[in-house]
């Protein structure tokens, strides 16, 4: 994508992640930022990146802001609001997660960009769209969560210990919606390819999160069955789920019947493998209950070790249930190297797990990392809008823009 520009006027997670995405598969990408201290997330911790700075960046923030210039523009000002059509003008995509109608108080909805730049993409995330009754409602992650479903498939069973619906341990709507977002993103660049007209993406967490409910969505579209929490245990497989080891806890991930009867070969239950209750996934699903209790019977023991080689050999998938810093370990994580290292301009180091996909020919870029605050502000006015160091400083000194304080203060 090297070529094309990004306006990233989006903030928290949802919008940022889609532009992180494009900023690592080459684009352009110019972060605007409120003056008054820029991105919420940037003090989403502890952790904070330990830079020696009274101002450092959460490790929230850092997650989604890679391969990005940072910027700081009060639009909601005359002269901010013209700086960022002015912005809009030269770009190739603009990318917001306002509410309905928070931008058009300013004049850069899309309508007004749109007539600028008719090559504009503009893509809009926010909790429900841009239609609906609930349209104009603010939409959160764990709100999306419980409003769509997810929770209700995630937890424990009822009447199990610690049974009741949960969140999902990772704000998932707001990253599936990201990744929607510039999937879409990549859509409207080839239609442009064609035509040469941009568009207006409407991209909702809501939406987003319903789409990948996937196999329990089915169930419910399809099957007419409204699905329940099963805890570990998978709603169409079995058996799929965690099992207990005389050390531990590992996953057993069988898929299919002759991985089944592989899975009572090396745990010598023969006598389940011929039982015609259990020769079909089907069937196996109808007498989940009792299976699953033989089955932890043969696990519990033995070792994880042991009990995971074995399934190694006998083709049986499966494996650990792993603490982030055993991830970090892992030699088939090291191996892929999807554990990145990039280093701003001060020395300071910054680990992130990278893209995480990896092309024959044209390898996502990992050179950039995380802005601080305001750092690029002077840089991109002057250089992309050919204003003047003074009239920089002359709207810095009104608060129209931010510039960073370290530079500031070496002026």
């Amino acid at each position: 994508m090297a070529g094309i520009t990004v306006l990233d006027l989006s903030r928290v997670l949802a919008g940022p992640w889609a532009t992180q995405m494009l900023g690592d598969l080459g684009a352009t990408v110019i972060k605007v930022e409120r003056p008054d201290g820029g991105d919420d997330t940037r003090l989403w911790g502890p952790p904070f990146l330990q830079d020696g700075r009274d101002d450092s960046d959460a490790a929230y923030y850092l997650c989604a802001n890679r391969n990005k210039s940072a910027i700081a523009i009060d639009f909601s000002t005359p002269e901010g609001a013209a700086l960022v059509a002015d912005l809009a003008k030269r770009a190739d995509i603009l990318v917001e997660n306002f509410k309905c109608g928070t931008l058009a108080k300013y004049g850069l909805h899309y309508a007004a960009m749109q007539a600028v730049n008719p090559r504009l993409i503009y893509c809009s995330i926010t909790g429900f769209g841009q239609t609906g009754p609930y349209a104009r409602r603010g939409g959160y992650d764990f709100l999306i969560q419980a409003m769509s479903g997810l929770m209700s498939v995630t937890g424990r069973a009822d009447g199990e210990t610690g049974d009741g619906p949960l969140k999902v341990g990772i704000p998932v709507s707001d990253l599936f919606t990201g990744i929607y977002a510039a999937n879409a993103i990549l859509a409207a660049l080839h239609h442009r390819h064609s035509t040469g007209l941009g568009q207006f993406i409407d991209c909702a967490l809501l939406d987003s999160q319903l789409a990948v409910l996937a196999n329990q969505g089915a169930n419910f579209l399809l099957g007419g069955q409204v699905p329940i929490r099963r805890g570990n245990a998978h709603p169409n497989v079995v058996p799929y789920r965690d099992f207990p080891t005389g050390d531990g806890t590992i996953v057993i991930a069988v898929g299919n019947d002759a991985q089944f009867l592989a899975l009572c070969r090396l745990l010598d239950l023969s006598d389940i493998a011929a039982d015609p209750r259990f020769t079909s996934n089907a069937k196996r699903l109808l007498h989940r209950d009792e299976l699953e209790l033989r089955l932890r019977r043969a696990t519990a023991s033995r070792s994880s070790a042991d009990l995971l080689a074995a399934m190694e050999a006998h083709g049986v998938p499966g494996g650990p249930i792993n603490t982030l810093n055993e991830v970090a370990r892992d030699p088939q994580v090291k191996a892929r190297g999807i554990i990145k290292e990039m280093t701003r301009d001060d020395g300071t180091k910054i680990r992130a797990f990278g893209y995480p996909v990896q092309f024959s020919r044209s390898q996502p870029v990992h050179d950039k990392a995380p802005p601080r605050f305001a750092q690029d502000t002077a840089d991109v006015l002057t250089r992309l809008l050919g204003l003047s160091k003074d009239e920089v400083d002359a709207l810095g000194a009104k608060g129209v823009i931010a510039m960073e304080r370290d530079a500031r203060n070496k002026e």
